[in-house]
C-alpha cells in the first residue's frame, strides 16, 4: 500500500484544513522514521504473511499506520478477523 493509499484511506472527507493538517502530520512522522512506501508495502505483506497463518482476515478493510505523540510512535496494524484457523495436531505453525 503506497503512502499516498493510506493518506486517502485514513481521511473520509473532513474539511480541507484538517485534511492538510493530518497530512502534514504524517509526512512529518514518515519524514522523521525514514519510513519509504515501500518498507510500508514489504512490512504490510510480511505481516499479512503471518497473521494469515493463524486467522481469516479481511484484506480490503485492513489499515497499517504510523502513530506519533510527543513521547513515541507507534505501527498500528488493524485488520477485521473473521475466523481463527485451527491447528493440526502435532504441527506447528511455524
Amino acid at each position: 500500500m503506497k503512502f499516498n493509499d493510506l493518506l486517502k484511506k485514513l481521511i473520509s472527507k473532513p474539511e480541507s484544513k484538517e485534511v492538510a493538517k493530518k497530512r502534514l502530520k504524517f509526512a512529518l512522522v514518515y519524514d522523521k522514521l525514514e519510513v519509504t512506501d515501500n518498507m510500508l508495502d514489504n512490512l504490510q505483506k510480511e505481516l499479512l504473511e503471518v497473521i494469515s497463518r493463524y486467522f481469516e482476515i479481511d484484506r480490503s478493510s485492513m489499515n497499517l499506520d504510523i502513530q506519533r505523540s510527543d513521547e513515541y510512535s507507534a505501527l498500528v496494524f488493524n485488520t477485521p478477523i473473521l475466523s481463527a484457523k485451527r491447528q493440526q495436531q502435532g504441527t506447528s505453525a511455524a
